[in-house]
């Protein structure tokens, strides 16, 4: 072979290898693409959030939210579920059961939560800024005995007796009634007016126990045990006497003494703010959370006062709690959880006037926006409850702090007793024997 033969053949090896070795880099930056490309995809796809919330008179106003938070983030979709039945428990219990809470989920302030979130199935969300807002109250009643902040309430709660100013008049009552005598005795002068005195949604036992169980319990068993948190945790509470009886016998005394709609027994949630809103009743025992359907019905004059559960001559026990709230699932991914916190804090903050516009209930907030809605009245009268229960530290029973098992059984009791199904001597010995038996097993 001849040099020049030789230099052509080594031109053209070196040709061959340089072509290889491009040919190399070019897979090695398509692979590198594909990577990049897919992490990119990866972080591009939208967030899921699943929430099961709890919201009987605002399911629309929670979808505008949710629509409302994807318009502002398009990079997280909700994943809207509303729970049914009489509870938030009753939906809550399978799912916490297999560890497979929804992203945001609705929740009470009791027992029960507070067990979930120290079992690490909620996160601790004290850091958004809807808790830095809450009253201090409240983040007390948040926080589980392990520490953790594990949610965050819809509003102050109460169930107050909301009543139409105007039929009043007709029935010639000038002023509130201050004690359970007096209650009745102004749904008799309602009745001899031609008019319905009271809407009770019989049919919706949760509302019982909300109103008028609270308030008996508060009112013959807290006012004179003033251990009952104590003793309801450890099963030494005593109701199988006439103190506890009384606080079923004054519900069956509602229908015995015709204060209540002739169709009580069925009537719901709805039905019962309806018929108050259309004026077909005098009086409704409703919660703070529907001041917003209540206070503005049919342009009405409509007023509030405490229910009057109380003897004669003995004060008026005020009950107060959390109204439901919402937590955030430990279980959900890194992504899922930020994503949970950032809508929280859009439900408070922003999302804020859509709900509370319809409601219209007492916020959960040291600072209240300008924009909140509500009624003065509703808001004084509240006020007022939350400084007489500080000064006694001693708030009657909001029924929810009652062992999560124990509210089942409650629930049923309830209505038989307003059915004349069942005695109040015996629903009153039946609750008595489910907290000690609650007691019991969470002491294993």
């Amino acid at each position: 072979m001849t040099g020049y033969a030789k230099r052509g053949l080594r031109i053209f090896i070196a040709g061959v290898a340089s072509a290889l070795l491009l040919m190399a880099c070019e897979r090695g930056d398509d692979s590198g693409s594909t990577a990049t490309a897919t992490t990119a995809t990866a972080a591009a796809e939208p967030v899921v959030l699943t929430a099961l919330v709890w919201a009987p008179d605002w399911s629309e106003e929670m979808h505008r939210v949710a629509d409302a938070f994807s318009l502002k983030h398009p990079e997280v979709r909700i994943n809207l579920q509303f729970m049914i039945g009489n509870s938030v428990e009753e939906n809550l219990k399978p799912r916490a059961a297999t560890d497979s809470l929804p992203d945001i989920v609705s929740v009470n302030a009791n027992p029960y939560t507070a067990t979930l979130a120290d079992q690490g199935l909620l996160a601790d969300i004290g850091d958004t800024q809807a808790w830095g807002n809450m009253l201090e109250v409240l983040q007390r009643e948040w926080t589980s005995p392990g520490g953790r902040r594990y949610g965050i309430p819809s509003g102050v709660a109460t169930t107050l007796i909301y009543y139409n100013r105007d039929m009043f008049d007709r029935a010639g009552i000038t002023a509130p009634p201050a004690d359970f005598e007096s209650f009745l005795a102004a749904g008799a002068a309602l009745r001899k007016a031609g008019l319905v005195p009271l809407a009770l949604p019989g049919g919706f036992p949760n509302m019982l126990g909300n109103g008028p169980f609270s308030y008996g319990f508060a009112n013959q068993i807290a006012a004179k045990v003033p251990d009952w948190r104590t003793r309801i945790a450890n099963g030494t509470l005593q109701l199988d006497n006439a103190d506890g009886a009384a606080i079923f016998a004054r519900l069956r005394t509602l229908v015995e003494q015709k204060m209540v709609q002739a169709d009580c027994l069925r009537a719901g949630y709805d039905t019962t703010l309806r018929q108050f809103a259309e004026g077909r009743a005098a009086m409704t025992f409703q919660g703070s959370w529907a001041a917003g359907t209540l206070m503005n019905a049919r342009g009405m004059r409509v007023g509030v006062f405490v229910p009057p559960w109380n003897d004669k001559g003995q004060p008026l026990k005020p009950v107060l709690g959390s109204e439901t709230g919402f937590a955030v699932a430990q279980h959900s991914g890194a992504r899922q959880r930020q994503a949970a916190v950032q809508f929280l804090d859009f439900l408070y903050g922003p999302g804020m006037p859509i709900w509370q516009a319809k409601r219209q209930n007492i916020p959960p907030f040291r600072v209240i926006a300008a924009d909140v809605k509500g009624d003065p009245a509703l808001f004084a009268l509240v006020d007022q409850m939350t400084r007489d229960a500080a000064a006694s530290n001693a708030p009657g029973l909001y029924y929810s702090v009652l062992p999560v098992n124990t509210i089942d059984v409650l629930h049923p009791l309830l209505q038989s007793v307003l059915s004349g199904s069942q005695t109040p001597a015996r629903a009153a010995r039946l609750l008595q024997d489910s907290i000690t038996e609650q007691a019991r097993l969470s002491a294993r």
